[in-house]
């Protein structure tokens, strides 16, 4: 192999070679579909430096492991979904399949164990037998060449078509090494034979803790889309602010005359007078102490003022005053000749302490919004309970218009001693300082902020809202199972029926739960309309190949025991999929037929065919056994019963959105999800269409987490669901199904309006009409996003 053949990139791969914006050189490789940047290429020659001993991987398999290995949030579940459209016939899926094992199970390794020097050891670990890659004679003269002449890897960046074979060589690879490691732990107990595993936890803790950047604080929040409109404004206010940032110690306060002179002092202190000796005079009085210096020497005293900063997070002060109360805080606390430590809070139903040290808590804390009209309460509290001290210096900050609402003013009077400095904001841009001295408030200053001009250059944001790299945060977390079903995959490995409820293992390798309508046992009914459920998830990542034949039953744990006949390798097994206990058993000294079925009946699992006078019992509890019976009558007949039924559920079955991108809101103030519009019917029911109208609005992605400017998320599941969270905290969280076609739900914690299909079994939501859902919740949430957001 020649070292252009191994580096060579191709149409609509994977991954694909990128130039660094800060350099011309082709350096980075990059997964275009899941939008990351995976190693820099010094990175990658010097891991093939340390692992060419035993050979070169195929570059593809090496970068998947380095991907799923240097993130922890990697969201693999986009890169999976990828590799799938590359398949194209039955035996590679399942080299796929068995790819992606591994590279959950390599997913999930501690972090401890795929950084640093480590991670050299776990790549030497898994890339141990190279049985397709480039040998390792072979890999030592290919290194050579590269380092005589680096500049041949720029041929790699003139695109290939596609190459099957490539493809299959990379998955290959993985799915070999997934058949050596049947575990997590197996991988870090064969680790350890490999070389020391260096305990890096001290480390690790560090770097956890220890924050380093090259870039001023006030200039990260200009180059971040999410806190720009703050960050802009804070060096133009500091420019025009008269306020104190540090009070004299009381030994500190000038008295004048004679007795502020001293004979110790700094040379900038000494006056001007000293200067006018000749030299040798000059010279004896600074060394006999007799120079004069302006304010004489006194020890240290602290400055016993708390300072405190409170912003108004009520709905009155939303939008653009908000963003100056958080500007004006910032240029406070930030302020170079501010040394004290400084508190805030944030008013709303409660004053909660925040932080404004980082640009990502500056983020979090501008979504923060109180649905109360004004936050006289809580100040009043703030006061009175909490904070009931003398010695404060409190800085309250609030929209102008709010000074009108008399319970606010009688607060702020009564509390006027603590509450020294009153900062109010519009959404023109006018800041007024105002201080109460001596129980009367004064009038400090007016800044009128140019909002046009301070924000008429934003920072770039990607239109299609690709990932923000800025801020490393992670998959946002979604539940096991929601409050609605989850639509049903057509894509299934067996289906099932266990005292008459219906189970399917899905492709997915999830244990899934489904039902039929209520009317099921209505025949006409059921004949004409059909109607089935969708499912909860009961279990996931079940360890099973989709090839073979599968039979479901619970123990007397009431466990479920999932029994899998492999007849290409004459192998039975069982799975408990609560405990993950596993036994199998191998079938080579069984004279089974081809054709024989493998069912449950009465406790225990059999393999039969019909025609034949023998059938073999496999048993439900314990260790794995079998024994020949010749009743097969009953299990003939019972096999007969359940394909009648399971036969219902041939139709059960959508197609899901589950590769999610380009979120935003069209012009017509539609919610659109992979250019797919969510639409109001004719007869109120709720859909998705393919978007017709030009996207005005688009959501910030990172992971499954889509953001728009104002804070509302939509947080996107691959099985087939979307969460719908507000920045408004009046609207509650709801959840819509991400069902490709067809009618959908609504629904929140409480109340359920839409399509039968998704509404559970047993379920205490209260059933609405679909067009009062979509009016107190849907509509609501894209108000939100018009009226406060920004547009793209």
């Amino acid at each position: 192999m020649e070292l252009e053949e191994y580096f060579q990139s191709y149409e609509s791969y994977f991954w694909e070679w990128r130039t660094d914006d800060h350099l011309s050189e082709l350096s980075i490789i990059y997964f275009p579909n899941v939008m990351t940047t995976v190693a820099y290429r010094p990175y990658i020659i010097e891991i093939l430096k340390e692992i060419q001993l035993q050979g070169w991987p195929p570059l593809g398999a090496l970068l998947l492991v380095l991907y799923v290995t240097q993130d922890k949030f990697a969201d693999i579940e986009s890169l999976f979904s990828e590799l799938n459209r590359y398949v194209e016939r039955t035996e590679t899926r399942e080299l796929l399949e068995e790819a992606i094992e591994l590279l959950k199970k390599l997913c999930n390794l501690p972090e401890k164990y795929t950084i640093k020097q480590n991670k050299i050891t776990l790549l030497l670990t898994v890339f141990s037998e190279n049985r397709i890659g480039v040998s390792s004679k072979n890999a030592e003269q290919l290194y050579d060449r590269y380092i005589k002449k680096p500049s041949i890897i720029e041929e790699c960046t003139n695109k290939r078509n596609f190459n099957y074979e490539v493809f299959r060589k990379d998955i290959r690879t993985l799915a070999y090494i997934n058949r050596k490691f049947s575990t997590t732990e197996s991988i870090i107990d064969t680790m350890k034979g490999f070389g020391e595993i260096v305990d890096l936890e001290d480390e690790l803790i560090k770097e956890e803790t220890t924050i380093e950047t090259d870039k001023d604080f006030i200039q990260q929040l200009i180059e971040e889309p999410k806190t720009f409109q703050v960050g802009s404004l804070i060096k133009r206010i500091w420019s025009g602010l008269k306020i104190p940032m540090r009070h004299l110690s009381p030994g500190e306060q000038p008295i004048g005359g004679v007795s502020d002179m001293t004979n110790k002092g700094d040379f900038s202190r000494m006056l001007l007078s000293e200067f006018a000796n000749e030299d040798e005079v000059f010279m004896n009085r600074v060394a006999n102490n007799e120079a004069l210096y302006i304010q004489r020497e006194i020890p240290p005293e602290e400055n016993v003022f708390e300072r405190i900063i409170l912003i108004d997070t009520s709905l009155k002060n939303w939008g653009t005053p908000k963003v100056l109360a958080f500007a004006s805080a910032i240029a406070v606390i930030k302020h170079p000749k501010a040394h004290s430590e400084c508190k805030v809070f944030a008013l709303g139903q409660n004053s909660t302490p925040i932080n404004l040290d980082k640009v990502e808590e500056v983020i979090e804390n501008l979504n923060l919004v109180s649905p109360n009209l004004d936050v006289s309460q809580s100040l009043e509290k703030f006061f009175k309970e909490e904070h009931s001290g003398k010695d404060l210096e409190v800085f309250f900050m609030t929209n102008q218009e709010n000074l009108s609402n008399q319970n606010l003013q009688k607060v702020i009077h009564e509390n006027r001693d603590q509450l020294k400095f009153l900062v109010t904001t519009s959404a023109e841009g006018e800041l007024n300082f105002y201080k109460h001295d001596k129980g009367t408030r004064k009038h400090v200053q007016k800044i009128m902020l140019p909002l046009k001009e301070l924000w008429a250059n934003p920072p770039k944001r990607n239109l299609k809202g690709e990932n923000n790299n800025s801020l490393k945060s992670k998959k946002a977390d979604v539940p096991l199972n929601y409050p609605i079903l989850f639509p049903t995959l057509k894509n299934r490995i067996a289906t099932f029926l266990y005292e008459g409820e219906f189970f399917i293992l899905s492709s997915k390798k999830q244990l899934l739960k489904t039902y039929l309508s209520d009317n099921y046992y209505n025949k006409n009914y059921y004949d004409q309309y059909k109607i089935h459920r969708g499912c909860e998830v009961l279990f996931e990542d079940i360890s099973v190949r989709p090839k073979g034949q599968f039979a479901l039953a619970k123990n007397k744990q009431q466990q479920f025991i999932l029994c899998h006949y492999q007849p290409d390798k004459k192998l039975i097994s069982k799975l408990n999929v609560n405990t993950r206990e596993y036994f199998e058993l191998n079938l080579s000294g069984y004279k089974i037929q081809n054709g024989s079925k493998l069912v449950h009946f009465n406790q225990d699992f059999y393999l039969f065919k019909k025609e034949t006078f023998e059938v073999y019992k496999i048993n439900l509890e314990g260790n794995i056994s079998i024994e020949v019976i010749s009743d097969i009558y009953a299990v003939e007949k019972n096999n007969s019963k359940v394909e009648t039924e399971l036969y219902k559920l041939n139709d059960n079955g959508v197609k899901i959105l589950n590769n999610f991108n380009n979120v935003g809101i069209n012009s017509e103030h539609g919610i659109v999800i992979s250019n797919n519009a969510l639409t109001k019917n004719y007869d109120n029911s709720l859909v998705f269409y393919r978007n017709k109208y030009p996207m005005t609005i688009f959501a910030q992605q990172n992971k499954n987490r889509f953001t728009f400017s104002e804070g509302s998320e939509i947080i996107t599941d691959s099985r087939g669901m979307l969460t719908f969270k507000s920045s408004n905290q009046s609207i509650p969280e709801f959840y819509i199904p991400s069902m490709d076609v067809g009618f959908l739900a609504l629904a929140s914690h409480s109340e359920f309006g839409g399509s039968e299909y998704y509404l559970p079994e047993s379920t205490l939501l209260k059933i609405r009409k679909m067009d009062d859902m979509i009016l107190e919740y849907l509509e609501p949430f894209i108000h939100q996003i018009v009226e406060y957001g920004t547009e793209n």
